[in-house]
Protein backbone atom coordinates (compact mmCIF):
# COMPACT_ATOMS: atom_id res chain seq x y z
CA UNK A 1 0.00 0.00 0.00
CA UNK A 2 1.19 3.37 -0.99
CA UNK A 3 1.60 6.34 1.45
CA UNK A 4 -0.16 9.05 0.94
CA UNK A 5 1.59 12.52 1.28
CA UNK A 6 0.22 15.38 2.58
CA UNK A 7 -0.69 17.69 -0.46
CA UNK A 8 -0.47 21.32 1.52
CA UNK A 9 3.04 22.27 1.83
CA UNK A 10 3.59 21.68 -2.01
CA UNK A 11 0.22 23.89 -2.34
CA UNK A 12 1.69 26.83 -0.16
CA UNK A 13 4.41 26.64 -1.98
CA UNK A 14 2.81 27.51 -5.11
CA UNK A 15 0.22 29.81 -3.59
CA UNK A 16 3.40 31.86 -2.48
CA UNK A 17 5.32 31.92 -5.89
CA UNK A 18 2.05 33.32 -7.53
CA UNK A 19 1.92 36.13 -4.92
CA UNK A 20 4.68 37.54 -6.86
CA UNK A 21 4.40 36.00 -10.12
CA UNK A 22 1.89 35.75 -12.95
CA UNK A 23 0.12 32.50 -13.92
CA UNK A 24 1.94 32.32 -16.95
CA UNK A 25 5.33 33.05 -15.21
CA UNK A 26 4.93 30.85 -12.18
CA UNK A 27 4.19 27.73 -14.74
CA UNK A 28 7.44 28.81 -16.64
CA UNK A 29 9.17 28.56 -12.76
CA UNK A 30 7.80 25.25 -12.08
CA UNK A 31 8.74 23.93 -15.38
CA UNK A 32 12.25 25.40 -14.86
CA UNK A 33 12.34 23.36 -11.86
CA UNK A 34 11.07 20.22 -13.46
CA UNK A 35 14.31 20.21 -14.86
CA UNK A 36 16.45 18.73 -11.99
CA UNK A 37 19.52 19.12 -14.00
CA UNK A 38 19.19 22.68 -15.02
CA UNK A 39 17.94 23.70 -11.65
CA UNK A 40 20.95 22.23 -9.34
CA UNK A 41 22.89 23.64 -12.68
CA UNK A 42 21.82 27.29 -11.92
CA UNK A 43 22.04 26.87 -7.93
CA UNK A 44 26.07 25.72 -8.39
CA UNK A 45 26.85 28.35 -11.26
CA UNK A 46 25.45 31.20 -9.37
CA UNK A 47 27.11 29.49 -5.90
CA UNK A 48 30.55 29.35 -8.24
CA UNK A 49 30.48 33.10 -9.20
CA UNK A 50 29.21 34.53 -6.08
CA UNK A 51 32.11 32.72 -4.59
CA UNK A 52 34.58 33.91 -7.39
CA UNK A 53 33.53 37.73 -6.88
CA UNK A 54 35.08 37.69 -3.58
CA UNK A 55 38.12 36.47 -4.90
CA UNK A 56 40.53 39.18 -2.99
CA UNK A 57 39.26 37.71 0.17
CA UNK A 58 39.99 34.12 -0.44
CA UNK A 59 43.12 34.03 -2.85
CA UNK A 60 45.53 37.30 -2.13
CA UNK A 61 49.15 38.11 -1.31
CA UNK A 62 47.91 40.69 1.66
CA UNK A 63 46.11 40.41 4.85
CA UNK A 64 42.58 40.48 5.78
CA UNK A 65 43.08 41.97 9.03
CA UNK A 66 46.22 43.27 10.84
CA UNK A 67 46.84 44.50 14.78
CA UNK A 68 49.75 46.29 14.95
CA UNK A 69 50.54 48.52 17.91
CA UNK A 70 46.85 48.51 19.03
CA UNK A 71 45.28 49.77 15.77
CA UNK A 72 43.76 47.46 13.24
CA UNK A 73 44.68 47.62 9.06
CA UNK A 74 42.52 46.15 6.14
CA UNK A 75 44.74 46.27 3.47
CA UNK A 76 43.05 43.90 0.99
CA UNK A 77 40.95 47.10 1.35
CA UNK A 78 43.76 49.85 1.18
CA UNK A 79 46.93 50.10 0.68
CA UNK A 80 49.86 51.03 3.49
CA UNK A 81 53.19 51.84 3.59
CA UNK A 82 55.85 50.01 4.76
CA UNK A 83 56.99 52.93 6.93
CA UNK A 84 53.01 52.03 8.35
CA UNK A 85 55.00 49.27 10.16
CA UNK A 86 58.38 50.93 11.19
CA UNK A 87 60.10 49.97 7.89
CA UNK A 88 61.92 52.05 5.71
CA UNK A 89 60.71 52.53 2.38
CA UNK A 90 57.68 54.93 1.39
CA UNK A 91 56.25 51.91 -1.20
CA UNK A 92 53.44 49.96 0.14
CA UNK A 93 54.35 46.69 2.17
CA UNK A 94 55.23 44.01 0.41
CA UNK A 95 53.22 41.60 4.25
CA UNK A 96 54.82 38.26 2.99
CA UNK A 97 58.22 39.62 3.45
CA UNK A 98 59.70 38.14 6.55
CA UNK A 99 61.08 41.57 7.60
CA UNK A 100 58.05 43.17 7.71
CA UNK A 101 55.85 40.40 9.36
CA UNK A 102 58.64 40.43 11.92
CA UNK A 103 58.13 44.08 12.62
CA UNK A 104 54.40 43.73 12.84
CA UNK A 105 55.28 40.99 15.50
CA UNK A 106 57.35 42.99 17.27
CA UNK A 107 54.45 45.16 18.06
CA UNK A 108 52.63 42.77 19.45
CA UNK A 109 50.71 42.60 16.30
CA UNK A 110 49.64 39.77 13.82
CA UNK A 111 47.83 39.09 11.04
CA UNK A 112 44.62 37.46 9.59
CA UNK A 113 45.82 35.54 5.84
CA UNK A 114 42.78 35.06 3.31
CA UNK A 115 42.80 31.23 2.80
CA UNK A 116 45.00 31.39 -0.43
CA UNK A 117 48.25 33.51 0.34
CA UNK A 118 48.26 34.49 -3.27
CA UNK A 119 47.09 36.90 -5.51
CA UNK A 120 46.68 36.05 -9.35
CA UNK A 121 50.10 37.94 -9.90
CA UNK A 122 51.64 36.82 -7.56
CA UNK A 123 54.98 35.05 -7.68
CA UNK A 124 56.24 32.35 -5.72
CA UNK A 125 59.94 32.95 -5.23
CA UNK A 126 60.71 29.74 -2.69
CA UNK A 127 59.76 27.38 -4.53
CA UNK A 128 61.73 24.32 -4.62
CA UNK A 129 61.70 23.06 -8.29
CA UNK A 130 62.15 25.34 -11.63
CA UNK A 131 58.80 26.48 -12.74
CA UNK A 132 55.64 25.16 -13.25
CA UNK A 133 56.14 23.35 -10.09
CA UNK A 134 53.42 20.67 -9.48
CA UNK A 135 50.96 20.61 -6.58
CA UNK A 136 51.94 20.60 -3.30
CA UNK A 137 50.61 21.76 0.01
CA UNK A 138 51.42 25.39 -0.73
CA UNK A 139 50.32 25.30 -3.79
CA UNK A 140 47.61 23.41 -4.05
CA UNK A 141 47.34 22.74 -8.41
CA UNK A 142 51.08 23.92 -8.54
CA UNK A 143 52.25 27.11 -10.66
CA UNK A 144 52.33 28.17 -14.05
CA UNK A 145 55.47 28.74 -15.79
CA UNK A 146 55.96 32.06 -14.22
CA UNK A 147 55.41 30.71 -10.71
CA UNK A 148 51.67 32.18 -10.04
CA UNK A 149 49.61 30.00 -7.95
CA UNK A 150 47.50 27.91 -10.28
CA UNK A 151 44.34 28.09 -8.10
CA UNK A 152 44.48 31.78 -7.07
CA UNK A 153 44.21 32.51 -11.42
CA UNK A 154 41.45 30.25 -11.44
CA UNK A 155 39.38 32.84 -9.19
CA UNK A 156 40.51 35.50 -10.96
CA UNK A 157 40.24 33.63 -14.31
CA UNK A 158 36.80 32.08 -13.66
CA UNK A 159 34.82 35.90 -12.31
CA UNK A 160 36.71 38.04 -15.19
CA UNK A 161 35.79 35.26 -17.99
CA UNK A 162 31.47 35.08 -16.30
CA UNK A 163 31.68 39.09 -16.26
CA UNK A 164 32.85 39.89 -19.62
CA UNK A 165 30.33 37.07 -21.09
CA UNK A 166 27.49 38.33 -19.14
CA UNK A 167 28.44 42.02 -20.06
CA UNK A 168 28.95 41.45 -24.03
CA UNK A 169 25.63 38.86 -23.86
CA UNK A 170 23.57 41.88 -22.25
CA UNK A 171 24.38 44.56 -24.36
CA UNK A 172 24.94 43.02 -27.64
CA UNK A 173 20.82 41.46 -27.26
CA UNK A 174 19.73 45.17 -26.21
CA UNK A 175 21.37 45.94 -29.59
CA UNK A 176 20.03 42.82 -30.98
CA UNK A 177 16.57 43.33 -29.95
CA UNK A 178 16.23 46.77 -30.95
CA UNK A 179 17.84 46.17 -34.50
CA UNK A 180 15.39 42.87 -34.82
CA UNK A 181 12.44 45.15 -33.59
CA UNK A 182 13.04 48.11 -36.15
CA UNK A 183 13.42 45.71 -38.64
CA UNK A 184 10.51 43.66 -38.27
CA UNK A 185 7.94 46.28 -37.38
CA UNK A 186 8.60 48.81 -40.52
CA UNK A 187 9.33 45.79 -43.03
CA UNK A 188 9.53 47.10 -46.33
CA UNK A 189 12.73 49.14 -47.00
CA UNK A 190 14.17 49.45 -43.62
CA UNK A 191 13.85 45.39 -43.12
CA UNK A 192 15.33 45.20 -46.84
CA UNK A 193 18.36 47.63 -46.32
CA UNK A 194 18.70 46.23 -42.90
CA UNK A 195 19.14 43.18 -43.99
CA UNK A 196 21.99 43.68 -46.75
CA UNK A 197 23.48 45.87 -44.01
CA UNK A 198 23.68 42.77 -41.63
CA UNK A 199 24.83 40.70 -45.15
CA UNK A 200 28.08 42.60 -45.73
CA UNK A 201 28.52 43.49 -41.86
CA UNK A 202 28.85 39.52 -40.94
CA UNK A 203 30.97 38.77 -43.47
CA UNK A 204 33.77 41.17 -42.20
CA UNK A 205 36.29 38.78 -40.56
CA UNK A 206 36.39 39.43 -37.05
CA UNK A 207 39.53 37.38 -36.01
CA UNK A 208 41.90 39.56 -38.36
CA UNK A 209 40.32 42.50 -37.34
CA UNK A 210 41.36 41.61 -33.79
CA UNK A 211 44.77 40.77 -35.09
CA UNK A 212 44.99 44.19 -36.87
CA UNK A 213 44.02 45.69 -33.56
CA UNK A 214 46.13 44.08 -31.09
CA UNK A 215 48.98 45.06 -33.51
CA UNK A 216 48.71 48.62 -33.30
CA UNK A 217 47.21 49.01 -29.50
CA UNK A 218 47.22 46.73 -26.67
CA UNK A 219 43.47 45.48 -26.06
CA UNK A 220 41.77 45.83 -22.46
CA UNK A 221 38.71 44.22 -21.30
CA UNK A 222 36.98 47.20 -22.55
CA UNK A 223 38.55 47.53 -25.95
CA UNK A 224 37.97 43.98 -26.49
CA UNK A 225 34.56 44.13 -25.47
CA UNK A 226 34.06 47.11 -28.01
CA UNK A 227 35.45 44.95 -30.53
CA UNK A 228 33.38 42.03 -29.84
CA UNK A 229 30.38 43.85 -29.76
CA UNK A 230 30.70 45.56 -33.29
CA UNK A 231 29.73 41.65 -34.28
CA UNK A 232 28.19 39.66 -31.65
CA UNK A 233 24.69 41.96 -31.98
CA UNK A 234 23.30 40.50 -35.08
CA UNK A 235 23.10 36.62 -33.27
CA UNK A 236 19.39 37.81 -32.14
CA UNK A 237 18.25 39.96 -34.91
CA UNK A 238 16.66 37.34 -36.68
CA UNK A 239 14.91 36.00 -33.96
CA UNK A 240 13.09 39.12 -32.97
CA UNK A 241 12.56 40.25 -36.51
CA UNK A 242 10.73 37.02 -37.28
CA UNK A 243 8.64 37.80 -34.30
CA UNK A 244 8.20 41.60 -35.20
CA UNK A 245 6.73 40.36 -38.64
CA UNK A 246 4.76 37.88 -37.46
CA UNK A 247 3.07 39.96 -34.76
CA UNK A 248 2.96 43.26 -36.42
CA UNK A 249 -0.41 42.59 -38.60
CA UNK A 250 -2.09 40.76 -35.31
CA UNK A 251 -5.97 42.18 -34.64
CA UNK A 252 -4.85 43.65 -31.11
CA UNK A 253 -1.82 45.57 -32.98
CA UNK A 254 -3.90 47.08 -35.68
CA UNK A 255 -6.61 48.22 -33.06
CA UNK A 256 -3.70 49.87 -30.87
CA UNK A 257 -3.14 52.08 -34.23
CA UNK A 258 -6.25 52.58 -34.73
CA UNK A 259 -6.67 53.71 -30.85
CA UNK A 260 -3.66 56.48 -31.82
CA UNK A 261 -0.95 54.76 -30.07
CA UNK A 262 2.66 55.52 -31.25
CA UNK A 263 5.06 52.83 -33.05
CA UNK A 264 7.58 53.09 -30.13
CA UNK A 265 4.69 52.00 -27.54
CA UNK A 266 3.46 49.37 -29.91
CA UNK A 267 6.43 48.19 -30.20
CA UNK A 268 8.03 47.80 -27.16
CA UNK A 269 4.72 47.54 -24.45
CA UNK A 270 2.87 45.31 -26.73
CA UNK A 271 5.21 43.44 -29.74
CA UNK A 272 8.57 42.90 -27.55
CA UNK A 273 7.06 40.72 -24.71
CA UNK A 274 6.43 37.80 -27.39
CA UNK A 275 9.69 38.37 -28.97
CA UNK A 276 11.52 38.18 -25.18
CA UNK A 277 10.23 34.67 -24.72
CA UNK A 278 12.70 33.63 -28.08
CA UNK A 279 15.45 36.18 -26.94
CA UNK A 280 15.40 35.02 -22.71
CA UNK A 281 15.40 31.19 -24.33
CA UNK A 282 18.69 31.98 -26.83
CA UNK A 283 20.92 34.18 -23.76
CA UNK A 284 22.30 31.22 -22.32
CA UNK A 285 23.40 29.75 -25.19
CA UNK A 286 24.92 33.31 -25.99
CA UNK A 287 26.66 33.61 -22.65
CA UNK A 288 28.22 30.57 -23.34
CA UNK A 289 29.60 31.74 -26.99
CA UNK A 290 30.70 35.04 -25.07
CA UNK A 291 32.69 33.47 -22.60
CA UNK A 292 34.22 30.67 -25.18
CA UNK A 293 35.40 33.87 -27.51
CA UNK A 294 37.32 35.58 -24.63
CA UNK A 295 38.54 31.85 -24.16
CA UNK A 296 39.92 31.41 -27.86
CA UNK A 297 41.26 34.84 -27.86
CA UNK A 298 43.66 34.47 -24.56
CA UNK A 299 44.95 31.12 -26.06
CA UNK A 300 45.62 32.70 -29.09
CA UNK A 301 47.13 35.61 -27.37
CA UNK A 302 44.65 38.38 -28.92
CA UNK A 303 42.64 38.74 -25.45
CA UNK A 304 43.43 40.47 -22.14
CA UNK A 305 46.70 42.06 -21.90
CA UNK A 306 49.41 39.89 -21.20
CA UNK A 307 49.63 38.40 -17.02
CA UNK A 308 45.89 38.88 -17.11
CA UNK A 309 44.20 36.33 -15.15
CA UNK A 310 42.66 34.03 -18.02
CA UNK A 311 41.43 30.54 -18.31
CA UNK A 312 42.21 30.74 -21.96
CA UNK A 313 45.94 31.56 -21.03
CA UNK A 314 46.34 28.92 -19.07
CA UNK A 315 45.12 26.24 -21.53
CA UNK A 316 47.89 27.85 -23.82
CA UNK A 317 50.51 27.45 -21.05
CA UNK A 318 49.22 23.85 -20.59
CA UNK A 319 50.24 23.30 -24.29
CA UNK A 320 53.69 24.88 -24.17
CA UNK A 321 54.35 22.89 -21.12
CA UNK A 322 53.40 18.88 -21.38
CA UNK A 323 55.40 18.00 -19.13
CA UNK A 324 52.97 19.85 -16.47
CA UNK A 325 49.69 18.25 -17.07
CA UNK A 326 47.76 19.65 -14.59
CA UNK A 327 47.87 23.22 -16.31
CA UNK A 328 46.18 21.39 -19.20
CA UNK A 329 43.51 19.55 -17.04
CA UNK A 330 42.92 21.96 -14.50
CA UNK A 331 42.02 24.49 -17.33
CA UNK A 332 39.90 22.02 -19.30
CA UNK A 333 38.26 20.78 -16.49
CA UNK A 334 37.23 24.31 -15.00
CA UNK A 335 36.05 25.66 -19.10
CA UNK A 336 34.09 22.00 -19.06
CA UNK A 337 32.29 22.48 -16.18
CA UNK A 338 31.60 26.04 -16.66
CA UNK A 339 30.01 25.21 -20.11
CA UNK A 340 28.01 22.93 -19.03
CA UNK A 341 26.29 24.51 -16.41
CA UNK A 342 25.50 27.33 -19.00
CA UNK A 343 24.45 24.83 -21.18
CA UNK A 344 22.23 22.99 -18.57
CA UNK A 345 20.38 25.83 -18.01
CA UNK A 346 20.07 27.46 -21.03
CA UNK A 347 18.23 24.09 -21.68
CA UNK A 348 15.98 24.16 -18.59
CA UNK A 349 15.28 27.94 -19.82
CA UNK A 350 13.90 26.81 -23.40
CA UNK A 351 11.63 23.76 -21.30
CA UNK A 352 10.26 26.68 -19.60
CA UNK A 353 9.31 29.02 -22.51
CA UNK A 354 8.22 25.89 -24.57
CA UNK A 355 4.69 26.32 -24.65
CA UNK A 356 4.23 22.79 -25.49
CA UNK A 357 6.31 21.51 -22.62
CA UNK A 358 3.74 19.75 -19.91
CA UNK A 359 4.75 18.53 -16.45
CA UNK A 360 5.59 14.23 -16.07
Amino acid sequence: MERETDPAPKAAAQTGRRRFLSPINARRWDLFCANRRGFWSLWIFLLLFLVTLFSEFIANDKPLLIRFDGAYYMPVLQSYAETEFGGEFETEADYRDPFVQDLIVQKDGWMVWPPIRYSYDTINLDLPVPAPAPPSGENWLGTDDQGRDVVARLFYGFRISVLFGLALTLVSSLVGVVAGAVQGYFGGWVDLIFQRFIEIWTSIPALYLLIIIASVVAPNFWILLGILLLFSWVALVGVVRAEFLRGRNFEYINAARALGRSNGAIMFKHLLPNAMVATLTFMPFILNGSITTLTSLDFLGFGLPPGSPSLGELLAQGKSNLQAPWLGITGFLVIATMLSLLIFIGEAVRDAFDPRKTFK
